[in-house]
């Protein structure tokens, strides 16, 4: 696949991208920007890649999956952490366009300042970049959705204080995905979904 139309198409008849504004979202932020410029001949095939400071932009076809299963919708207030290479961050602000906003945890603060400037070029306004170190604690905020893009060894208590009861959170736990929803301070359901791999979610307990 050479061009952003065609990794769409083929995540479409793959029938891993199924949600229209979730499709619109991957249209209109072009995986390109979100990578490497060395890497710029592989941007559109669906593998991983390696970016900055050891840091990964994971494959569309897993990008695309977790979307799916977050759902996110134009009137909700996410908190997306750590995708690394600001990807996810931008189609989220892309779907909660001028309604809602985006917050993105990074803790490498390089990165803080090098996607600032993608934020610029993509005039998106209602996402926020904070730098939070090792810290997935936002204080006084609860979020209707919650994404991580780095795996956990554990379910963050720190993110289900955060959840907003009966909403969702997409997280990778070990080498599975895991649909968590809150059903109130005492009770989650979760979801599995075994076989991927991602880099560890680094934080402080």
């Amino acid at each position: 696949m050479k061009t952003n139309t065609e990794l769409v198409n083929y995540l479409i008849n793959k029938k891993i991208l199924k949600s229209s504004n979730i499709i619109n979202s991957f249209n209109q932020i072009d995986r390109r920007n979100f990578v490497k410029e060395s890497d710029f001949y592989y941007a559109y095939l669906d593998r991983p890649l390696s970016i900055w400071y050891w840091q990964t932009i994971s494959q569309p076809s897993t990008v695309a999956f977790m979307l799916e299963l977050l759902s996110p919708n134009s009137w909700e207030f996410i908190l997306d952490i750590w995708s690394g290479s600001w990807w996810t961050t931008a189609m989220l602000a892309y779907i909660v366009w001028e309604k809602w906003y985006v917050k993105w945890l990074e803790r490498i603060s390089e990165l803080v300042i090098f996607w600032e400037n993608n934020l610029k070029k993509y005039q998106i306004k209602n996402a926020k970049i904070i730098l939070s170190w090792n810290n997935l604690w936002i204080k006084w905020k609860q979020f209707d959705k919650i994404l991580v893009s780095a795996s956990a060894e554990e379910i963050p208590i720190e993110l289900i204080e955060q959840l907003k009861k009966w909403w969702t959170m997409v997280i990778p736990i070990i080498n599975s995905i895991f649909t968590i929803k809150k059903w109130d301070d005492e009770k989650i359901y979760m979801a599995e979904y075994p076989n991927f791999v991602f880099v560890p979610l680094i934080y402080q307990k």
